[in-house]
Formats: structure tokens, C-alpha cells, sequence
């Protein structure tokens, strides 16, 4: 039995699950299994400590995602660079640490036609939006600006804007006006307000994927911008997690959207019904 599972605090929610469990029928991977574990950050080490060999490796989502660096064993040049781990691979008796959420925006955004874009705006100051940042890097972009409540809070960003060698202008939402791609990383319900502000932005990435359309990807869709969800973005980084902890290249992409998808139809009727 190899094992592996999704850690975070909430976590009932999570889609891994299903995702990861798609990619394993589709390998014929018959002796994996994929959990879901409550875990918050005072109960990380432990839970690290108690794993044995069985284990391939973890998804991290809120808190974990700063708060495993110190508890690993290598830490990737990305996971450095943006300050957090969303994959953790145990290999060779030793844990190692890598991000796959910036490979899971820029992949989500190829996948819509957004390759290269001529600015952007990144709504929030947590460690997605730090991904947010390497992944515009990637894009091409050697500036960008950061759009949030408190500039004061924005440290780490700022440091990963360093690493990354990017420029980076911070506003307030006072401040904030449409960019030619607007990446939005805060939670379900924050980016509403700011909606008919954002409406004519060419291009928004939305990481909410429930509930969906979001008021903001529903304003920018009436007025005829290009919106990618949260859903892609959790889909292609799950494919890069599965890859890293199963050393299979030849991961079913499309099973584990149908699986994602499904559940997520699931969901909506079960809350509507």
C-alpha cells in the first residue's frame, strides 16, 4: 500500500481527493489510497513525525503551506522563492518540499489562450498570491501590482517579488482599477464587492471554484472579458502532484477533470436541492 492525503484546516471541502483518487483508476495504481486529514499548524510536526514508509507524499493547503518549510529536508528553488511548500514527496527517507500551484496557474492560463500577458494586477497578499506572482514571472512579466486591505502586511509577497526579481507596485482596493489580467486569490465572496470595478479587465483569473460563477467572473464574462476559474488552476496543479509523487509522466489529465467536475455538479445540486 503506498499512501498519500491532503492536510489543511478547514478541510472537508477539498477536492483532492477526488482528483488524485481519478488519476490513480486511470494508472491502475490499485494499491494507492489518497486521504483527507484536518491538520493545522500546531499539529504538523507530529503528524510528519508519525508517517512511516508507506507514505509518497502530501498536498498542503491553508495554513500549512509557510508553516512545513522548517520541517522538511529539501525545499525546491520555487518553494524557496514563494515562500511555501503545497507538495510535500517523501523520498530515500527524506522529506521534500515543492510548489506546484504556480505550475498550476500558468497552466490553467495557457489552457484558456493567456500566455503573455502585457500586465497585471494580483488581488491579495497570502501565499497563492505569492504563486501568483512566479507564475506571472513565467508569463513574462518583470512588474506587477498587488492590490490589497493593508500594505503593511504584505512582507513576504514583497520578499518573493524580490527573489523573483520583479517590480512590484502595492495599492489598496481604494486604489484598485482593471488590468490587462487580473488574478484574484482571495476567498470565496471577498473579490464581490469590487466586481463592477473590475468588469472591463481583458482577462481574470478567479481561484474560487465553489461557489461558481462568482459575482466578479460574471461581471467580466457580461462585459465580454476572458474568465479562468479556480477549478483549472487546482486541476493542473494536482496533475504536477501526482507526477511528482507517483514518478508517473503519463498522468490522465482528463479523468481527473471529469472527476473534479462531477463532484463539483454534485455539490451544486445537493446545495440547491
Amino acid at each position: 500500500m503506498r499512501r498519500a492525503a491532503v492536510l489543511g484546516s478547514p478541510i472537508a471541502h477539498s477536492l483532492s481527493p477526488f482528483l488524485h483518487r481519478a488519476a490513480y483508476r486511470a494508472l491502475g495504481l490499485h494499491g494507492w489510497r489518497y486521504d483527507m486529514i484536518e491538520c493545522d499548524e500546531a499539529g504538523l510536526p507530529g503528524l510528519l513525525d508519525g508517517l512511516d514508509a508507506s507514505w509518497a507524499g502530501l498536498s498542503l493547503t491553508m495554513p500549512l503551506k509557510k508553516a512545513v518549510l522548517p520541517l522538511l529536508d529539501e525545499v525546491s528553488e520555487l518553494a524557496a522563492t514563494t515562500g511555501g511548500a503545497n507538495t510535500v514527496v517523501f523520498r530515500d527517507g527524506r522529506r521534500h518540499g515543492d510548489n506546484t500551484d504556480v505550475y498550476g496557474i500558468v497552466t490553467a492560463l495557457a489552457e484558456a489562450g493567456v500566455r503573455r500577458p502585457g500586465s497585471a494586477t494580483v488581488l491579495g497578499g497570502g501565499a497563492t498570491a505569492a504563486s501568483a506572482l512566479a507564475a506571472l514571472r513565467e508569463l513574462g512579466l518583470a512588474e506587477a501590482t498587488l492590490v490589497v486591505r493593508n500594505p503593511a502586511r504584505t512582507g513576504d509577497v514583497r520578499k518573493t517579488a524580490d527573489r523573483l526579481g520583479m517590480s512590484l507596485r502595492v495599492r489598496t482596493f481604494a486604489d484598485l482599477r482593471p488590468d490587462e489580467l487580473v488574478i484574484s486569490t482571495l476567498p470565496a465572496g471577498a473579490a464581490d464587492p469590487f466586481a463592477p470595478v473590475l468588469a472591463g479587465a481583458p482577462a481574470v483569473l478567479d481561484v474560487v471554484y465553489a461557489p461558481w460563477p462568482t459575482a466578479l467572473a460574471r461581471a467580466v464574462t457580461r462585459a465580454g472579458g476572458l474568465v479562468v476559474g479556480g477549478f483549472p488552476m487546482l486541476l493542473h496543479q494536482a496533475v504536477r502532484q501526482v507526477e511528482l509523487m507517483t514518478g508517473r509522466t503519463d498522468v490522465p489529465v482528463e479523468a481527473m477533470r471529469a472527476a473534479g467536475e462531477t463532484e463539483i455538479l454534485r455539490r451544486q445540486r445537493s446545495a440547491s436541492g
